[in-house]
């Protein structure tokens, strides 16, 4: 049976791994720059969502089994790759243009709109084989791989809880700041910024070899 003190441990990695800088944290960050505090926290939900999907799948023993294939995980991270690359691309783009926000005739651009930054956050960490990788790693430490379905759900809910609760100040904080971000110099670079970063990413995760 889960302990008190196991719940808070295990949320205690949680929040070490979600606060280490990353492909969520530069999604959850100019989805926050581009269209508000809501959008950040949308791409918030999506990322939880995501680590949610891979707590339950290292508890079925589904992320092992990505793990041990070889050709399965490099699908998936290639996919990730893609991804990210697709993302930092389209910042650059956007840098470009002159940054995100709204057509001239005040509607939201696509890249604000509210699907877009759920999907942005979801598909970031779901197309990450790591995530699953360091659920398989972590899991086991706290429940049993063939604990009782009560247990794996508790802690897949705590995973969710840290994860929204970080990236939910993330966003909250970029948002504050929106004013001084939202100036075109500055939306331009920091567009310019996150995207060579997520590009960055994308390289490195296609490059990783586990």
């Amino acid at each position: 049976m889960t302990t008190v003190g196991q719940a808070l441990a295990f949320a205690g990695v949680i929040g070490l791994a979600a606060a280490s800088p990353g492909p969520d944290f530069a999604v959850v960050v100019r989805r926050s720059v581009v269209a508000g505090r809501g959008h950040g926290m949308l791409a918030a939900a999506g990322i939880a969502t995501g680590v949610f999907v891979w707590s339950v799948a290292a508890a079925m023993g589904v992320a092992a089994l990505l793990a041990a294939s070889a050709v399965a995980f490099t699908v998936v991270k290639m996919a990730g790759a893609a991804y990210l690359l697709w993302l930092g691309v389209s910042a650059l783009l956007a840098a470009r243009r002159g940054g995100g926000g709204l057509d001239p005739d005040g509607r939201p651009r696509a890249e604000a709109r509210a699907w877009v930054s759920f999907r942005d956050g979801l598909l970031c960490n779901v197309l990450n084989p790591k995530a699953g990788v360091f659920f398989i790693a972590v899991l086991p430490q706290f429940v049993p791989m063939d604990g009782a379905t009560a247990d794996v759900l508790l802690f897949s809910l705590v995973a969710v809880a840290v994860t929204v609760a970080w990236f939910t100040v993330v966003a909250n904080l970029v948002a504050a700041l929106r004013r001084l971000l939202a100036r075109p110099a500055v939306r331009r670079s920091l567009d310019a910024l996150t995207g060579a970063v997520m590009i960055a990413l994308g390289i490195r995760l296609a490059a990783s070899t586990a």
